[in-house]
């Protein structure tokens, strides 16, 4: 489930998609615009199969517990370290 294995796909993984969050977080944003922005790239991509909220929310946690990304005045953002 975190990491992708013999029976989960690194784009179904939450590592995998994690990396996919970080990638499109270029800028602070708010939760509703980042989740439109995973939606359209995981639309985009025929292999991948649909993004569902709770993977991305799930991912996000993730990221937050290694200390990844913050949450800042209504943001998202990433850490710089």
């Amino acid at each position: 489930m975190i990491l992708p294995s013999k029976h989960v796909r690194i784009e179904r993984s939450l590592l995998g998609v994690g990396a996919e969050i970080l990638r499109t977080l270029d800028r602070p944003q708010t939760m509703a615009a980042l989740w439109d922005k995973m939606r359209q790239s995981s639309n985009s991509d025929e292999r991948a199969s649909a993004l569902n909220y709770s993977w991305f929310i799930l991912a996000l946690d993730l990221l937050f517990m290694l200390g990844l990304v913050a949450f800042r005045q209504g943001l998202i953002q990433r850490v710089s370290s």
